[in-house]
């Protein structure tokens, strides 16, 4: 848990950032009907396997903007900011196979993939489980719900009082959230993929939908006349602390030198406008890039 009294602070910081490099992004990433078999269960030099192979094999979840396939090809605010990664340290090729998202971490650590690229919220038990890149992204909760709001959610305290049902994916933070929060298993309803969620909501079989600020919008975006609304994001509050939202992506335990390798040029697309370059066309803004003070290390303790 983190608090959220950052954005003054990056924002300034980022602000002296001048004559951002934009960024061509034309390599295409692969998606693949297979789960690729990459190899070892950590350890070993994973950097230098990938570099002779001139590919990565990644893992999604058809989460848009966070990772999803459009035209036959896979992209996304993950994706594309793991290949400008890979590029620059060596690997110039990505592929990627679709998993769903609670089942991300289980197939990477069964050897599908070298790496999660899907958005994915950093959690202590998920640390306990794999290790994950410095910090990509922040960004807030929202609820998809009926034109007009007529219930007036929002927050998951609203939703527990007023009794409604709420769509959430499979394995995501906004569950775990909801369930922190004391809302009834009998009002959780449980997807597979956005676009359940969104069917879900659409049915009335569930009043409201659970997901970061971003993916609604881009949601809403690509189904305009669902007659549905997105409210406005925040930060719940769990155990009295500020739950901010923060992504990274996602390694095999022991991967420390392509973590260590990742995490540099990852900061490097942060510090020098790059990032945002990459991210705009997917609904990021300068509010999404990490302050300063929040870390992964931070995020796996539970801070």
């Amino acid at each position: 848990m983190v608090h959220t009294e950052w954005t003054r602070r990056v924002l300034s910081r980022r602000s002296a950032v001048k004559g951002a490099i934009a960024l061509g992004v034309t390599a295409s990433l692969a998606a693949c009907t297979e789960a690729p078999q990459t190899g070892g269960q950590g350890g070993g030099n994973t950097l230098q396997r990938l570099r002779d192979a001139g590919t990565v094999n990644i893992g999604i979840a058809g989460e848009i903007p966070y990772g999803f396939t459009r035209d036959g090809e896979v992209t996304g605010e993950s994706p594309e900011v793991a290949k400008a990664v890979f590029r620059a340290i060596g690997v110039p090729n990505v592929s990627a196979t679709q998993v769903e998202f609670g089942q991300l971490i289980p197939a990477l650590n069964a050897g599908q993939y070298d790496m999660v690229a899907a958005g994915m919220a950093i959690l202590p038990e998920r640390c306990r489980q794999a290790q994950f890149s410095a910090v990509d992204y922040v960004t807030n909760t929202a609820f998809l719900v009926p034109e007009g709001n007529p219930e007036g959610v929002a927050n998951f305290e609203d939703v527990r009082a007023s009794g409604v049902n709420l769509a959430v994916l499979s394995g995501t933070i906004e569950q775990q959230v909801a369930q922190d929060l004391g809302v009834p298993d009998g009002q959780l309803q449980t997807y597979g993929g956005q676009a359940e969620l969104l069917q879900a909501v659409q049915a009335g079989r569930a009043y409201a939908g659970a997901l970061t600020d971003i993916s609604l919008r881009a949601l809403l975006d690509q189904n305009p006349g669902a007659q549905l609304e997105v409210t406005e994001g925040f930060v719940p509050v769990v155990d009295g602390q500020e739950a901010l939202q923060a992504g990274g992506f996602v390694f095999r335990q022991g991967e420390t030198e392509l973590v260590d390798a990742f995490n540099r040029e990852l900061t490097t697309l942060h510090d020098n406008g790059r990032w945002l370059e990459i991210v705009r066309p997917f609904g990021f803004t300068e509010d999404n890039l990490p302050p300063d003070d929040v870390s992964t290390e931070q995020l796996c303790a539970g801070e």
